[in-house]
Formats: structure tokens, C-alpha cells, sequence
């Protein structure tokens, strides 16, 4: 969540007039995230958070808002859409593609104990289970097609160790075969800035799952192995063996692991490890401009993969 391009507090209080939501009392702008221009939007009804599309079509955009209302509706802590007066998630603002949803309350836990694990499993099985029902169906843009054109995009900026690695799990990925994993949709970024919690008493409570703009349909797998890369690891990179077996084991007290999910799960923590470093890297190398643009390291990543290619335990469970 950066801002790309900047909206103007009386363009978008004009804008607010296409939505039952009450009058423009304040506009902030988001720093946090890489990919689109957000902004913290309060009106004299409520708060929610304003994000403009910078590089989706419009034709892809349904597919994400409404998996977040279809999402909420069963239930999940999910920021539900909001339609303006033609019965529409998605407008038209600043020349982009932009849309509403509820804020949600609570804050990201960038220091995570075993019990945030625990409920994060928990509520990424029932997010995959919802999931299921879900009728509509867009692959993952993040997935196998993407990581080869991206990979082609940044090889040439390393250095020649990591050309070497990116080559060898570039045709290590290539051999697995993840037809046989169960599949659905994914959220597939849920890092700890997009988990909000709301424990007031000490007791972690999960408020919001956040920033699903990188959602789509893949093995869920790929999913549990992005989370686990992200809540489990330590500085070192290595996965800290009680928040790893928390998480899991969580989640499979709701969705339980195939045969062929036990195989493949070091593959996918590694597929997932290469995903987020090509992106950073991709980002690192060629920046786009914009008034608050947050960059990651992709050295991080880097780092995770290597590891991850050298030794993977198999599922505690």
C-alpha cells in the first residue's frame, strides 16, 4: 500500500458523493505495501480504506472484491467492499480503477508468538475452506508463468551467485508437479502487516486479514508455505520450529494435509520463497515513482530461498 498518485481532499469529497457513506471529514495517505495508491478515508458515517489500482485492468478487478465480500460473508474478518449508489464495488477515480472497503480495527503484530501462529492457521484453513464455494476463478498472477517472465527481468541486475541460484530453482520449480495439490482460492500475500489483531485483554484475536490484491486460484499449499516463510521465520531465516508446528498444526485441525501435500511441502516453501524475492528484486531494480513508495529488501527473500533449498524439514504434524 503506497501512494502512486496523489487525490486531492476536494475531488475526492466529490467523488463520495456516488456512496451513501456520509461526507469527507479526513484523507491519509498509506505508506505502507508496493503495489497501489491507498488512503485511510473518514467520513462522517465511518472509516474505510480507499485504494486506487495503478497497475490491474478493470476487467481482472472483480474477481478480488468480490472473493472479499464472498469472503466476508461467511463470516471471516474480511473488509467487506462497499457498492456505491449504482450497486458498483469498483469506480473510477483520479483515472484509475478504485474501490471502498470497511476498515477494520486492531493493529500488525511484527513480532509474533506461538499463539498468533496458532490463530493464523486456523483462520487461513477457514479461509481456504470458504474458498472453496467461491464461483469465480482467476489464476494467481503471481504464479509459475510470472516468476519465469520476472526472473527474466532481473537476472540480468545479479550478481553472478544469485544467477545461479535463480537458475537452478527456476528448473527445480519446472520439475514439480502441483496438479495433483488441492487447489482453490488463495490469498497469497499474508504477511504480518496484513493480519490486524484486537487484543486488548492479552488474549491474541485476530480483526482483519487484509490486502487481497494478490489473491487468485492456486494449490493452497502455496499459500500455507507464503505464511509460514513470513510468521515463522527467524532472523536468521530459519524456520523457528514452535511457531512453525503452531501454524500447521491449526490449520490441519481444519483442513487436514493430503499424502501428496506432505511431499510437495518443501518445493512449495521454496516456490514460495522465490516468488517474494523476484518481486522485491523486481522492485528494487526498477522502482516505479510515486509520493510515498515503500521498497523491500529482496536480500531477505534471497536469503530465505537458499535456505529453504538446502534444508526443509518435513510437516511436523
Amino acid at each position: 500500500m503506497s501512494v502512486f498518485t496523489p487525490v486531492p481532499e476536494p475531488i475526492l469529497a466529490d467523488w463520495l458523493k456516488d456512496y451513501a457513506i456520509g461526507r469527507l471529514v479526513e484523507l491519509k495517505g498509506i505508506s505502507a505495501g508496493v503495489q497501489n495508491s491507498n488512503f485511510f478515508v473518514t467520513t462522517t458515517l465511518g472509516r474505510y480504506v480507499l485504494t486506487l489500482f495503478e497497475d490491474m485492468s478493470r476487467a481482472e478487478l472483480p474477481y478480488y472484491l468480490h472473493l472479499m465480500a464472498h469472503l466476508a460473508r461467511h463470516g471471516l474478518p474480511v473488509p467487506g467492499p462497499i457498492a456505491n449508489r449504482h450497486n458498483e464495488y469498483l469506480g473510477t477515480l483520479q483515472e484509475r480503477p478504485a474501490a471502498l472497503v470497511v476498515r477494520l480495527s486492531g493493529a500488525s503484530e511484527m513480532n509474533p508468538g506461538v499463539a498468533h501462529c496458532e490463530k493464523v492457521g486456523a483462520m487461513l484453513a477457514g479461509l481456504h475452506l470458504a474458498g472453496q464455494s467461491y464461483g469465480r476463478r482467476q489464476e494467481n498472477p503471481r504464479g509459475a508463468g510470472w516468476r519465469s517472465a520476472t526472473a527474466a527481468v532481473v537476472r540480468p541486475f545479479l550478481p553472478a551467485d544469485e544467477q545461479a541460484l535463480l537458475d537452478a530453482e527456476l528448473a527445480f520449480q519446472a520439475s514439480v508437479d502441483i496438479e495433483s495439490l488441492p487447489a482453490g482460492a488463495i490469498h497469497a500475500d499474508l504477511f504480518r502487516d496484513n493480519v490486524l489483531w484486537d487484543d486488548d485483554d492479552g488474549t491474541p484475536r485476530i480483526g482483519g486479514v487484509i490486502d487481497f490484491y494478490f489473491a487468485g486460484y492456486d494449490a493452497l499449499l502455496f499459500d500455507v508455505a507464503v505464511t509460514v516463510n513470513d510468521w515463522c521465520a527467524q532472523p536468521d531465516a530459519a524456520l523457528d520450529p514452535q511457531r512453525t508446528a503452531a501454524l500447521l498444526e491449526a490449520y490441519h485441525a481444519e483442513r487436514p494435509f493430503t499424502d501428496a501435500e506432505r511431499a510437495a511441502w518443501p518445493a512449495m516453501l521454496r516456490a514460495a520463497a522465490l516468488r517474494f524475492w523476484l518481486s522485491r528484486a523486481a522492485d528494487f531494480h526498477q522502482p516505479r515513482a510515486g509520493e510515498m513508495v515503500l521498497v523491500k529488501d529482496p536480500d531477505e527473500y534471497r536469503d530465505i530461498l537458499r535456505l529453504r533449498a538446502a534444508c526443509v524439514p518435513p510437516l511436523p504434524l
